[in-house]
């Protein structure tokens, strides 16, 4: 492991896990660096255009480099070029948004997000990064990955009065998610909101991330939950089969 290489990367992920502009002070103290060191890493970022300073803060924040970088893997994300077909499909049947995600550390991040087809307005969530414990997307992910160990190693946060945030409340509910392969969300990443989402597998039947519906926790969970569970089962089950996953798999129940 090149040292250099590792603790710029930590800088990385300290700006974009936080606040939106940290000082030296606080990288400092979250990436455990000395600040000459972390300074001296931040102006070589900077020359590459991953970081920007505030000119009147000093402030750093992430560069436009970075959105280069991030565009690229989502171009490059096999899952999400074969999930547009089945993310579109399934945002009509169910009538509520759907979102595809993976997972990337701690928190999964949105690949590709499919509007409710209304005329509501609506904010478009691709980038948007959530703590793995907090949401359905999240749950379906974490019931199969092969380090689940090291998701417990991070802080869980409560986002609401109704996150799970114990270590057995958790347990309990990848187990569901492997008994039935469906994870239900109610109210833990936002109040009002819900999640209704299935694992997606690739070849080997590895877990590649989730495709789900999010919405109102009122219409999500209420009389059309079943319809729901169905529907985003039978598209995840469809989208694994487009990776390359075996055809016939207990994931699913």
């Amino acid at each position: 492991m090149i040292q250099s290489v590792e603790r710029a990367a930590l800088i990385l992920r300290a700006l974009g896990a936080g606040a939106p502009r940290l000082g030296v002070t606080e990288i400092s103290e979250r990436v455990g660096l000395a600040k000459p060191t972390v300074h001296g890493l931040l102006r070589t970022l900077e020359r590459h255009e991953l970081v920007v300073q505030d000119a009147e803060t000093g402030k750093y924040a992430l560069g436009p480099a970075v959105l280069q970088l991030g565009n690229a893997y989502l171009d490059g994300s096999e899952l999400r070029a074969r999930s547009l077909l089945w993310a579109d499909s399934l945002a009509q049947r169910a009538n509520e948004s759907v979102w595809v995600a993976t997972l990337s550390g701690s928190r999964v991040i949105v690949l590709h997000h499919v509007f409710r087809p209304d005329d509501m307005m609506q904010i478009l969530e691709v980038g948007a990064a959530i703590p793995w414990h907090a949401c359905a997307l999240g749950h379906a992910i974490a019931a199969y990955h092969p380090r689940i160990e090291e998701l417990f190693e991070e802080p869980l946060v409560a986002l609401t009065g109704q996150t799970r945030t114990e270590r057995e409340q958790l347990e309990e509910a990848l187990t569901a998610v492997r008994r039935t392969g469906m994870a239900v969300e109610d109210q833990e990443a936002a109040l009002g909101d819900a999640g209704i989402a299935a694992p997606v597998f690739t070849r080997g039947g590895v877990v590649a991330g989730a495709i789900g519906v999010v919405g109102p926790a009122e219409r999500l969970l209420g009389v059309r939950r079943n319809d729901l569970l169905l529907a985003v089962r039978e598209s995840a089950r469809a989208l694994s089969r487009d990776l390359g996953a075996p055809r016939i798999t207990s994931a699913y129940g």
